[in-house]
Parts: structure tokens; C-alpha cells; sequence
């Protein structure tokens, strides 16, 4: 079962009335039914920051400086531990759940969680553990960067189906971004999305990586029109060529104005607008540049 990535509870209700009328939905099946996770939730823009731009840290120096700088969401992903990740699939689901208390106790929603590379190819237990260290921490989803190699794309696929359920079951998303080889461009996502073909995973758009991975030829204000309708959040990421995203949203070669309009128009009206870097340079700059990048979303979104 597939639905339109702008879910409500109104769509999830209604869904559920006409499945059970028809005989096809009982019981705890009913129930998921009814709920709408909270990653599709409408609670407008969900203007966050990734931990990327304070991955050489610890976990909760990043979270103090997305506080000092006024995010309420963050999103997951480098970090000085031993996975590399502030969650990843060797992390605890002990470890996970502090991480999120640490993340709550600065005020900070968790919206996604990238845990590095998932074995797919291998099956479902590293990305199910990966759901349950999302569960444990109180993460609203689990980010995979790719489904490469080529060679085990569509097996990649089947298990990214096979999880979802599982999924599911704890009010969890499974999101794919672009990171080159099998996704690096918006007809690839597209591709992954009709194959795994279930309402608990969806897409995450980043125009940075849609130009990196292609060395600066594709351009994602062009290229998002084959993932209208389908995105649900974008990673915010600017790109300067040759090979360069370290900047601050806005300054580089990236047009957000014309990508978001046109995602917008698409459907695209709430989610997560998660930075993902910055412009480098000791604590205090880091801070100030991460504040430029939240004016900088916030315009962008207010001219929608």
C-alpha cells in the first residue's frame, strides 16, 4: 500500500474506515491505521540541524550549540563515539535512548536518524536494529543515504519493504536521500520509492549531494521535479564546485528559492528543513554561521 507523502490523520482515518469496511483491516491493524506518525505530522516547517557541522564531538556539544543558536529539531548523524554516529547500528539500545535524553533535555526533537551505512544487501537486521535504536531514543524516523551497489539494488529495495512494517509497528519512517551511485538523482529516488512501494517510507531531498554526486551537472532545481508529490523533508545543503559542500545554506550554487517552489507546488508544505553544514571555523563562528543558515531557511520558507 502506497499513500501521497502529505499524510494527515483526516487521510489516515479515512483510509482505515474504508479498508475495514471492506474487510481488510482488523484489529492492532486498524489501530496503526488510525495513527499518523509523528514524522507526518503537520506541525508546519520543521526548521532543525543535522549534528554533521560538530561531528568531530561529543554528541552533546552539538546539541548545546542547536540550542544556543534557537533550533528544536535535530537530526542525527556524526559524532565523536565509536560508531562515528551519535546512534548507529553497533549503538546500544541503552546508549540510544540516553542520546535522545540528552537531545530533549535541550529542548530538541529528533526528526531523523542516520545511522552510516546499512547492509541491506546482507537483509533486515541491521536496519531493524536500526528502528529499534530510532524507538529507543524516541526518533520520529531512520535515514538511509543509498541503496547501492547496482548489483544488489533490487535486493536492497526488498528489504527496505520488508522492514516496513516493522517499522510501522513503532510509529517509525524509513527516509531515502540522494547519495550518488543507485540514488544520486531525483528519476533514481523515484525508481526506490515505487519499488519499496509502503506508507511508512518516503524521501528526503538534497540538493547538495543531487550536484556533488554529479560533479555539479545535474541541477536539483530542475532534477526535484521527479520526486513531486513524494518528498517529505529536504536536507539543506548548499554545493560549490568542483567538490564542496562545507557552506552555509545560500552561498553557494544551489537554487533553494526555485527547488522549493517547486516542491511546494508539489505538495511539500511542512516537514523537516534539516541543515546539514555550515561554513567551518572554531565554536563561536560555528554557532553564528548556524544561526545565518536558520534566517536563511526561514526566508526561504516565508516567501512560499
Amino acid at each position: 500500500m502506497n499513500l501521497s507523502p502529505q499524510l494527515s490523520r483526516r487521510h489516515f482515518l479515512a483510509r482505515s474506515v474504508v479498508l475495514s469496511g471492506a474487510g481488510l483491516l482488523a484489529g492492532r491493524a486498524v489501530a496503526q491505521a488510525e495513527q499518523v506518525p509523528p514524522y507526518y505530522q503537520d506541525r508546519g516547517w520543521l526548521i532543525g540541524c543535522w549534528t554533521r557541522p560538530w561531528a568531530g564531538q561529543d554528541y552533546r556539544v552539538g546539541f548545546d550549540a542547536m540550542a544556543e543558536a534557537g533550533f528544536r529539531y535535530v537530526g542525527f548523524t556524526g559524532a565523536k563515539t565509536p560508531t562515528g554516529r551519535v546512534i548507529g547500528v553497533k549503538t546500544s539500545v541503552e546508549e540510544a535512548a540516553r542520546a535522545g535524553e540528552e537531545a530533549r533535555k535541550r529542548g530538541l526533537a529528533i526528526t531523523n536518524i542516520y545511522g552510516g551505512g546499512v547492509a541491506l544487501q546482507n537483509g533486515p537486521e541491521q536496519l531493524r536494529k536500526m528502528i529499534d535504536n530510532c524507538h529507543a531514543a524516541g526518533g520520529w524516523s531512520v535515514l538511509l543515504s543509498s541503496v547501492s551497489p547496482e548489483k544488489t539494488y533490487q535486493a536492497c529495495c526488498r528489504t527496505i519493504a520488508a522492514c516496513c512494517d516493522y517499522a510501522a509497528e513503532k510509529q517509525i519512517v524509513i527516509v531515502l536521500k540522494p547519495h550518488g551511485g543507485t540514488t544520486g538523482t531525483g528519476p533514481q529516488l523515484r525508481d526506490a520509492h515505487q519499488r519499496v512501494n509502503h506508507k511508512y517510507f518516503t524521501l528526503m531531498y538534497d540538493p547538495g549531494n543531487i550536484l556533488y554526486y554529479s560533479d555539479g551537472k545535474v541541477d536539483p532545481a530542475a532534477d526535484c521535479e521527479a520526486v513531486r508529490g513524494l518528498v517529505t523533508g529536504i536536507s539543506v545543503k548548499d554545493f560549490r564546485g568542483p567538490k564542496d559542500v562545507a557552506m552555509t545554506p545560500g552561498t553557494g550554487e544551489v537554487d533553494f528559492a526555485a527547488m522549493m517552489k517547486k516542491l511546494h507546488a508539489g505538495g511539500l508544505t511542512h516537514g523537516p528543513l534539516l541543515i546539514e553544514c555550515v561554513t567551518p571555523g572554531d565554536p563561536a563562528a560555528t554557532v553564528a554561521e548556524a544561526k545565518k543558515a536558520k534566517a536563511f531557511v526561514e526566508r526561504l520558507v516565508a516567501a512560499l
